[in-house]
């Protein structure tokens, strides 16, 4: 076979020739030469080893291009899974300009090999599978590549053949030659030109995401073809499946409820040994698929298939809720932090990131069902066909259940070997929902049973009479940036030295830590709360609130003749329950403050311009009724990134200064790095202090009272495991008579609060206050 032999020594010279170019530009590393080599030596290998078994051993004209395209691919495999996957340099720069450029020289000749089988007439199954392959192995190198910028699943484009090809080891059929489309072709070169296109990073990343989705949804549709026209003729052919191909299925189904039923409840334990466990359900699942009637099976395992979703999906959520909010989810209520979640997703990853991971949620929780489904009636079947096997290992697990539940054994740290978390969280769920249910009765009586309500208007905060009285929420501002060994000291500083620098204006400080309702998220709870004397701690909790009458704190000053304003930048749309429910006479949010400067991650303007803003508007006129106004400092809201600098006060003007006054690295870079993340909470705080102790030192006011406090502690990436709920709360003021009143409070001297303080559960605050005050 001279052909082939002539084939294999051009195929070995392109690739020493083309590794000696690469390398001499780019500088390739070790890693990169051997995966290059290894993949094009075992390239030339399976093609041999395939030519010989042809039934006219050899290559054709067309062959010996192909393998020439082949050599390309390997090098474009060792600069993409040598460099970054196996611990070596990022593809950028030249690297880049080289795997754009081979990746480009392989396409084109994928039309160069066709050309010449056509033109001599030598077009083999052979060659065609070869060309196939190497088009194959070229998509999935790119789609690695590409997936580094815009996420992993741009994979699915790049693994959609080798599917097809694992697939075919249940279903022959799928193996079958189908007839030859334009269109089919298309598509397949459609991809490559995408994802080389892409790889070039001169496309916007918005651009890129829409094609390479489009990319993604015509192969879809070429593959369903294919799969479609192959299931309607393929009862000509042998549809037995592959033993092997038998048994990797039934040891999936089974591994897939398994994996179900034995995923975790908390973060710390989703690892690898946090699933060595055995869940009884799966055993009452596995008797059930022995008893039930033939006529009710397919009934059985779409039902038993939606509960084990369900199980999954709680399961899922409460991860998250349990990583977030320090606490787990509530089906009753939480599908209300869908919208803000959503929210959050675009700050951090961006509009066109975020609609990609809602569209693949969905895709995923749909491809969950169909596979939960078809778990459940695959075990059903294989304990059918094997019944007396099937019963022998349920009475073995069982009576390995009862004793590891009995001993309490564990394989893994603190994860029992005998688990019935599935059956306990279902439980959970419906006591919680009851809880939910009896708490409603409860809740509307406490909201009814509000002693001060009927307290005179003119009795109401006479010790504070003539001041202006301002309620400052500092975003996530937890005890956790006062406390953590590695956040505190930049944080205590800044708090210690605008205690002395108010000092000398005229202003003194009274501190202590409230614990808040909330934890990580749902900052409204916390401001509900505080403003009704409440403990609102549950969406459903402030739902009800809204829709009922209590007394806020912003009301009782307006009874008493204040002018009350809210100032909410997060605030982007009509709000009609701040008027209806807390009574403010003004809101001021994103939209009505003048503001012409950058949105800076989750803030629309930085919080000295919200301070600015709110001063020039409110606190600036000379013949006006005194103000109560609740203020939310939202710079350090997640993702914390970038953060505004301080100007001067006189420079803010519309906010444009800022365009160049803001730094720090996007929200997806950030997160990257859990101690990047960490340092940006604490600099956000700093900021967000700053700002208001650089406010009051610039505009000293002897009839100005400030309450500052944090609304929650930041998300458990911040915190770290079990932080508690407690928030820091400084009452600040020039007039030894309001601090005066304050005396019984034991709040501690200055701006910060010593571990030690006192702690009050923040639905105090407001009778407190009207108390004191009265």
């Amino acid at each position: 076979m001279p052909e082939v032999q002539r084939g294999l020594a051009l195929g070995a010279v392109t690739l020493l020739v083309v590794l000696g170019v690469v390398g001499a530009g780019t500088g390739l590393t070790t890693p990169q030469v051997v995966v290059a080599a290894g993949t094009g030596l075992a390239v030339l290998a399976l093609a041999g080893l395939a030519a010989a078994r042809q039934p006219t051993p050899g290559w054709t004209a067309a062959d010996q291009v192909t393998v020439v395209r082949a050599e390309l691919v390997a090098v474009v495999a060792g600069l993409v899974l040598g460099g970054p996957l196996l611990g070596g340099p990022s593809i950028d720069g030249a690297a880049r300009g080289w795997l754009v450029g081979l990746a480009t020289l392989v396409l084109v000749l994928d039309g160069v090999d066709g050309a010449v089988a056509r033109r001599t007439g030598a077009s083999t199954a052979f060659g065609a599978r070869f060309d196939m392959e190497t088009d194959a192995l070229l998509i999935l190198l790119l789609s690695v590549a590409v997936a580094r910028e815009l996420g992993g699943w741009v994979l699915l484009i790049g693994a959609a053949r080798y599917l097809l090809v694992a697939a075919t080891l249940w279903w022959p059929w799928l193996a079958a030659p189908t007839p030859t489309r334009w269109w089919a072709k298309a598509v397949a070169v459609a991809q490559g030109v995408t994802l080389t296109v892409v790889a070039t990073r001169l496309v916007p990343t918005p651009v890129a995401t829409a094609a390479v989705l489009v990319a993604l949804a015509l192969l879809v549709e070429s593959f369903w073809w294919q799969v479609r026209w192959l299931r309607r003729h393929g009862e000509r052919l042998d549809t037995a499946p592959h033993p092997a191909g038998v048994h990797l299925l039934d040891a999936l189904a089974v591994l897939v409820v398994w994996a179900a039923l034995a995923l975790p409840e908390t973060a710390r334990h989703l690892t690898a040994s946090g699933f060595v466990r055995l869940p009884a359900e799966v055993l009452v699942l596995a008797a059930a698929a022995l008893v039930v009637p033939a006529r009710l099976r397919r009934l059985w395992s779409v039902t038993a298939g939606v509960l084990l979703v369900a199980v999954v999906l709680v399961k899922a959520l409460n991860l998250g809720f349990t990583a977030v909010l320090d606490r787990p989810f509530d089906l009753l209520s939480d599908s209300y932090y869908v919208a803000p979640g959503i929210g959050v997703l675009r700050v951090s990853l961006g509009t066109t990131r975020t609609l990609v991971a809602l569209v693949l949620a969905v895709l995923g929780t749909v491809v969950v069902c169909a596979l939960a489904v078809w778990a459940l009636g695959r075990l059903g079947r294989l304990t059918r066909r094997h019944p007396r096997p099937s019963l022998v290992g349920l009475v073995t697990l069982a009576v390995l259940w009862t004793g590891a539940a009995a001993t309490g054994l564990e394989l893994a740290p603190r994860v029992g070997l005998a688990s019935h978390s599935s059956s306990e969280l279902a439980l959970d769920q419906v006591e919680h929902l009851r809880a939910d249910l009896a708490d409603r009765e409860v809740f509307a009586r406490q909201i009814a049973q509000d002693p001060l309500a009927g307290t005179p208007d003119d009795s109401l905060l006479r010790g504070l009479r003539g001041k202006d009285v301002l309620v400052v929420f500092v975003e996530s501002y937890g005890r956790v940036a006062l406390e953590d060994e590695e956040l505190a000291p930049e944080v205590r500083t800044t708090l210690d030295d605008g205690t002395a620098r108010l000092r000398r204006v005229g202003y003194d400080a009274r501190s202590a830590y409230l614990t808040s309702p909330t934890f990580g998220a749902a900052s409204w709870l916390a401001h509900s709360t505080l403003q009704t004397g409440l403990w609102v701690d549950s969406q459903q909790r402030y739902n009800q609130l809204l829709l009922d009458r209590r007394m806020t704190l912003t009301q009782a000053f307006g009874r008493a003749g204040w002018r009350t304003v809210f100032d909410v930048p997060a605030v982007t749309s009509p709000w009609p329950q701040g008027a209806d429910f807390y009574g403010f006479d003004q809101l001021y949010d994103a939209r009505n403050v003048g503001y012409r400067g950058p949105t800076l991650g989750y803030a629309s303007m930085p919080d000295q311009y919200t301070l600015d803003a709110f001063r020039r508007r409110e606190l600036s006129p000379a013949d006006r009724a005194p103000v109560m106004a609740e203020i939310d400092l939202v710079s350090s809201h997640h993702p914390w990134t970038p953060l505004p600098s301080l100007v001067a006060w006189d420079e803010i003007g519309d906010g444009s200064v800022f365009e160049e006054r803001s730094a720090g690295p996007s929200a997806e870079e950030a997160f990257q790095d859990p101690d990047e993340v960490r340092r940006l909470y604490r600099d956000s705080i700093v900021y967000s202090w700053s700002a208001l102790i650089s406010f009051l030192a610039e505009h000293p006011d002897p009839d100005l009272v400030v309450l500052a406090l944090g609304d929650h502690q930041p998300h458990s990436y911040v915190t770290g495991p079990s932080p508690g709920h407690d928030v820091p709360v400084t009452l600040i003021a020039q007039d030894p008579d309001v601090l005066a009143r304050t005396a019984d409070w034991g709040w501690s001297p200055g701006l910060r609060p010593p571990a030690g303080a006192v702690v009050w559960r923040m639905d105090e605050v407001r009778d407190r206050l009207l108390r004191s005050f009265d």
